[in-house]
């Protein structure tokens, strides 16, 4: 799993790209505090041909983001190049966090 961070001079945002290697996968999103939780809001990342999914969203630089992929609209997972982790009682998991 990758995070790319590209900060756009022109504008206080930051495009990240996040990359998932899930060959085995249908579909991968991104889901956090950034759309709500919510998988009909999540930015849904692309298969490449190599069985990686990757996907760019734009963030508001200077915060931080609590953030999961979401496989197959089922299993929720953790980006282990997150900046770092943080527990959330409702889910009973720890969330990756994203500092920008």
């Amino acid at each position: 799993m990758a995070i790319k961070k590209q900060y756009l001079k022109s504008k206080p945002v930051c495009k990240v790209t996040f990359s998932v290697p899930a060959e085995e996968a249908k579909s991968v999103a991104v889901v956090g505090n950034f759309n709500e939780w919510n998988a009909k809001k999540a930015t849904k990342l692309k298969k490449l041909k190599n069985g990686t999914f990757k996907g760019t969203v734009d963030l508001e630089k200077d915060n931080s983001y609590e953030f999961r992929y979401l496989v197959d609209g089922t299993s929720y997972i953790n980006d282990e190049q997150a900046d770092s982790y943080a527990w959330n009682d409702f889910a009973g998991a720890e969330n990756g966090i994203i500092n920008l």
